[in-house]
């Protein structure tokens, strides 16, 4: 499934310019400052999905070949996917995540799921003899604990796209049933993984994601 794009810059544009636009959440600092980065040329496309294994969903490659590699965009904005060091990845702060060498496994979830599910609780303070033996136990516990849930087998088939903030990640879905969809990556809160929906709970896809952001954002400085 493609996507027409062509109003995206024009409305990029026209945010950046308004008053009031560094306030939008993501925008300003370390943000994406509104800025867009040139659209990938279709060898660089094929290069990429040839590296990857897999064809990206639709939705985003219409918009990596007609509005940006990545740039402005939900919170601090679209990875954008360069190439470093000889290869082509995803560039930000939990970009890092993408296990470029799985996307073509299929992510194996369609409904959200947690991997601290079933895991034990952490040690009480009063079951131990002395401070050391309690912070050692707690140190064991946290260790073991993200071994499990940050076992990269749990996001196999996902292209991280986003930071939140606080190391709350979102990803589209490249591979498996739930291709095209984005999920959310909520480990940093004892979240798990959950599908990113709409108002009427109906998981959405890369455009419905980006466009709500674009809605949002324009509704919200309509109001200042």
């Amino acid at each position: 499934m493609t996507h027409d794009w062509s109003d995206v810059r024009e409305r990029i544009a026209r945010l950046a310019a308004a008053p009031g636009a560094d306030q939008i959440f993501g925008a300003s600092g370390h943000g994406h400052g509104w800025r867009l980065e040139p659209p990938l040329r279709p060898a660089e496309l094929s290069e990429i999905e040839d590296q990857l294994g897999v064809e990206l969903p639709g939705e985003y490659r219409s918009f990596l070949l007609t509005v940006g590699r990545g740039g402005a965009g939900p919170a601090y904005g679209v990875f954008p996917v360069r190439q470093l060091d000889g290869r082509w990845q995803w560039d930000g702060d939990g970009a890092e995540i993408t296990a470029l060498e799985t996307l073509s496994q299929p992510f194996p979830h369609v409904a959200a799921f947690n991997p601290a599910d079933g895991l034990p609780g952490p040690p009480v303070k009063e079951a131990f003899d002395s401070p050391e033996a309690f912070g050692a136990a707690e140190d064991a516990y946290w260790d073991d604990r993200y071994q499990v849930i940050d076992r990269p087998e749990h996001s196999v088939g996902l292209v991280y796209l986003c930071h939140l903030g606080c190391a709350y990640r979102e990803a589209l879905v490249v591979s498996g049933q739930a291709r095209g969809q984005m999920w959310a990556d909520e480990r940093a809160g004892d979240g798990g993984f959950l599908p990113v929906i709409d108002d009427a709970g109906t998981p959405v896809g890369f455009a419905a994601w980006y466009r709500k952001w674009l809605d949002n954002s324009e509704a919200q400085l309509t109001k200042r």
